[in-house]
């Protein structure tokens, strides 16, 4: 488990823009039972999230009309129970992190995994996310 100050600051990234932080196996059942379309991101301490991952989320959400009903994170490493329970609904993708999910009425529609995210720039990743908000959601 890696200790509250470091994490804390990568957690805010994406609360900071709204990001439901599901610390429990219970919040991600409730996230997964919603109807509509849900954005979940497997946060990672590693450098490809800092550098890639969370940057590339945000630059999507900002750049498209087209949002997610619901958007949610775990924080593996930090929140294993909750952590293994969003994996077990994104089978039959192994566990990857950081990862981004999007998921109609509970069902994976789209999965970034880590080796999508690794050697790609936060603009390449919100580029590939972008085009399934486009195919999945509603403009607001």
């Amino acid at each position: 488990m890696y200790p509250e100050q470091l994490t804390k600051p990568m957690r805010a990234e994406l609360t900071s823009l709204g990001f439901e932080d599901m610390t429990s196996p219970e919040q991600v059942d409730s996230l997964i039972k919603r109807e509509g379309v849900s954005l979940l991101v497997i946060n990672s301490v590693c450098g490809c999230a800092a550098g890639s991952a969370r940057p590339a989320v945000k630059l999507a959400l900002q750049s498209s009309e087209f949002k997610p009903d619901h958007i949610a994170t775990v924080f593996a490493g930090v929140d294993q129970a909750a952590t293994q329970r969003a994996r077990e609904y994104l089978l039959p993708y192994p566990p990857s992190s950081p990862s981004i999910a999007l998921l109609k009425d509970g069902e994976v529609v789209h999965f970034i995994e880590r080796h999508h995210i690794e050697g790609r720039n936060a603009a390449m990743i919100a580029d590939n996310l972008i085009g399934a908000l486009e195919e999945y959601c509603v403009a607001k």
